[in-house]
């Protein structure tokens, strides 16, 4: 397991002439059971939330639930319909919206992130369309957390200030 991150860590890196110590935005991540990590985040104005991190997701994904949120406080864009293929192998169809803003542990800020909206509350996921807008990365699970290197500086608002993940680890 170790081995396939370092290496996409490296290919990354590499691949970006970045060095170790360019990576400018490191947000902790914390594991939530079946080693499987997750990150706090917030999307737009509404609550913050957890997203799961999972490099093999090729979209980030929100549920109905954040949806509905976003359209009362936002404008989410409609793009358009695809069909998923889940971890399981069953197919869904489901919708991509483009979401103005995602907020990544309280420091990175990223715009125009496109999310699919998996039906009911379903767990948000932090996948490669969130992911890649802030490449190079890396997935440390020693200490646990990413290193980012194209973000935005997020700033934080004072009535409602981001959740770090090392603060939620008892949750």
């Amino acid at each position: 397991m170790i081995k396939p991150l370092l290496a996409l860590a490296l290919m990354l890196n590499l691949a970006s002439g970045l060095s170790a110590g360019e990576f400018s935005f490191d947000v902790p991540m914390y594991m939530k059971g079946a080693s499987t990590y997750y990150i706090s985040g917030q999307i737009g104005d509404i609550a913050p939330t957890d997203f799961m991190v999972d490099t093999g997701s090729s979209y980030m994904t929100i549920n109905e639930e954040t949806l509905a949120q976003l359209r009362a406080s936002h404008k989410p864009r409609y793009l358009r319909e695809l069909t998923g293929v889940l971890a399981n192998g069953d197919e869904i169809r489901v919708p991509v919206y483009s979401l103005t803003s995602v907020r990544i542990g309280g420091v990175c800020m990223l715009e125009d992130v496109e999310a699919a909206v998996f039906p009911g509350n379903t767990r948000q996921i932090l996948g490669l369309s969130a992911l890649l807008k802030a490449a190079p990365f890396i997935f440390s699970t020693d200490p646990p957390q990413l290193e980012l290197s194209h973000c935005q500086m997020a700033d934080a608002e004072p009535d409602n200030p981001p959740r770090l993940a090392a603060d939620l680890e008892d949750i």
